[in-house]
């Protein structure tokens, strides 16, 4: 990797699986191993892009900071259990080192809500670095007012301001790269700090870079409470703490990815913004933690939900907001090239209006692991439940769109296995939270009729598996999740069939898998592996009995992990390469899950 001052920068763009995240449980950062942070959005992950190089182009902004000639990055990490990267670079006779993170504790205290500090040291000589400032606010690309306050560059677009400090102090003007030299003994640390309706607060550097060491010791203190029994500990935690910057912690939802417009076929228009919370991927979060032990995260997200869905109560929305609103229309940017010109590049999503029966499944399912976990649910919550369960008695016999979010609604088998869940797992509820009679029986009959109903229309006795939807002969991966619901038992048969024949028929090379056959979405273009249902598999095997094929599927799925660990949606069966939007909630959720199902796995098989 090299880098230097051309503020065109190398083409093309740096991997997706470069990246590496920043967050602060409010917004996050994506910054390649240039020292290139191209994507940050303000005031939240779903706000206007203010760096957005990654997919707007060389207009859309950036903030690099590193070598000012060619370099090789010769480590590269997060600093063990914490949310602090490092980059480190041999230049010439000297090593130029990036440390960067940004300061999620930010309440009881005089701070910006957003705090980024970036700092450069040197060892064995002194190195020439750059700094390329180029902030470019929302859809047009707009330049900032600028002017300086004492030693800081100020940069406003009315409402949202944007300080610059530095120490020592470096001359930096918007758009133009500026010349440092780090000498060693002498870092160079920048704080950018985001303002939002409120008024501009300086953290003189010294100070930020503190905090930054503060919140090392809070992450390293939430991450020393997980199991250290619990294999692929390490990789457990980097996941877990990756959901965790992904939450948006005024409201307790998390996103399903900070990104728009990652391409699952570059050059493709499959280009989707995930910027949002998706009840379902949440709920698989949730569960995530409770079986970690991490309750305040789950009580969190029930929270948000009893909040965020009242207005359409008892209906489930597919996505929400961070705040629970109506998530805005989909709307394509005139101009943004795209990453590896992938066009369109879309803010907001249509799937919105969808009806998706298997989120009602995936919620109820995660209150009742909390209920199981020996917390009541509050009335209110428990109302809630009641009434998403209320909808899919009613309703479980309409198409929908389905777990993939297809434009065309079928019947799809794993939405009416999802609506069983639903269901059985309110029932179980019901055992300690109080319902009515009629209620119950209403459920139960519903209950009993959907698992009749799938086991005779969506089950393939030529393929010994269940099928993506009544009358297909399509497999779908999502069916991987049957032995853990408990309609069929582990060891039926038909459970098994399902597994053998996805894990056959889908199969995208070594411990991949497509969810669906390719081309079969009604969308143009191709896209790759989807990485949740090769951790849907791990659980898969490890709940019917083979723990020791478990084992080894997750240990090749770790081989495909970015460099820094992270996950994206999909990933190019090819040449490995991550695609889809970047780090992926769903895909570092069913990794902890799946490592939670060889855990509780019986040794042998």
């Amino acid at each position: 990797m090299t880098g230097g001052p051309d503020p065109t920068r190398p083409q093309p763009p740096a991997p997706i699986g470069d990246y590496g995240l920043l967050g602060d449980t409010r917004t996050a950062a994506l910054v390649a191993s240039d020292g290139g942070m191209d994507w940050l959005c303000v005031p939240r992950f779903d706000g206007d892009p203010l760096f957005g190089r990654l997919v707007g182009g060389r207009n859309a902004g950036t903030f690099r900071v590193g070598p000012a000639g060619p370099a090789t990055v010769v480590e590269r990490r997060y600093r063990q259990h914490t949310a602090t990267l490092e980059t480190t670079w041999a230049v010439g006779g000297g090593r130029l080192r990036l440390t960067e993170a940004m300061v999620a504790e930010v309440s009881g205290r005089l701070l910006p809500t957003t705090l980024i500090v970036r700092r450069l040291s040197a060892e064995q000589a002194a190195v020439d670095a750059v700094v390329e400032f180029d902030p470019r606010l929302g859809a047009r690309h707009r330049r900032p007012r600028v002017h300086h306050r004492r030693q800081a560059l100020v940069c406003e677009w009315g409402a949202l301001a944007v300080a610059l400090d530095s120490t020592p102090a470096c001359r930096i003007e918007p758009g133009r790269p500026s010349s440092i030299t780090v000498r060693p003994g002498c870092p160079v640390t920048l704080v950018l700090a985001v303002a939002h309706r409120e008024p501009v607060i300086h953290v003189e550097p010294t100070a930020a870079w503190e905090l930054l060491v503060e919140d090392e010791a809070r992450w390293r203190a939430w991450t020393a409470e997980i199991d250290e029994r619990l294999p692929f500990r390490e990789h457990v935690a980097r996941s877990l703490l990756t959901l965790r910057l992904l939450t948006y912690s005024p409201s307790g939802a998390p996103v399903a990815a900070p990104t728009t417009s990652l391409p699952e076929n570059p050059g493709g228009e499959r280009n989707w913004d995930y910027r949002y919370v998706w009840p379902r991927d949440a709920s698989i979060g949730v569960s995530a933690f409770l079986s970690v032990g991490k309750t305040d995260e789950a009580r969190g997200f029930l929270a948000w939900l009893l909040h965020a869905s009242r207005l359409q109560r008892p209906r489930l929305p597919a996505l929400l907001t961070l705040h629970g609103r109506h998530v805005p229309a989909e709307r394509e940017l005139s101009g943004w090239p795209g990453y590896l010109d992938s066009r369109p590049v879309r803010m907001g999503n249509a799937a919105a209006g969808q009806h998706q029966l298997d989120g009602y499944g995936w919620v109820i399912d995660a209150a009742w692991a909390f209920a199981q976990a020996g917390h009541r649910l509050y009335a209110e919550t428990w109302r809630a439940v009641r009434g998403f369960a209320d909808v899919v008695a009613g309703c479980w016999q309409q198409p929908d769109a389905g777990i993939w979010e297809v434009r065309q609604p079928d019947q799809h088998v794993h939405s009416k296995l999802m609506g069983w869940l639903a269901l059985d797992r309110a029932l179980a509820i019901a055992d300690t939270h109080p319902l009515r009679e009629a209620q119950r029986r209403r459920w139960q009959n519903a209950r009993d009729a959907i698992a009749a109903e799938v086991r005779t229309r969506g089950f393939d006795p030529a393929a010994a598996s269940y099928v993506r939807s009544y009358g297909s002969q399509d497999l779908d991966a999502a069916l991987l999740v049957l032995p853990l619901l408990g309609m069929d038992g582990a060891e039926s048969p038909r459970v098994r069939g399902t597994i053998d024949a996805i894990r056959d028929r889908l199969s995208a090379g070594g411990p991949l898998l497509y969810r669906y056959p390719p081309g079969r979405d009604g969308l143009p273009g191709t896209e790759g592996a989807f990485l949740p249902c090769s951790f849907w598999l791990v659980q898969g095997l490890a709940r019917t009995g083979r723990r020791r094929e478990a084992v080894e599927l997750f240990e090749a799925m770790v081989d495909h992990a970015s460099p820094l660990g992270l996950y994206a949606e999909e990933l190019n069966p090819a040449t490995g390469a991550h695609l889809g939007n970047y780090p992926q909630t769903l895909t570092h959720a069913a990794l902890v899950q799946a490592a939670l199902a060889i855990r509780d796995a019986p040794t042998g098989g």
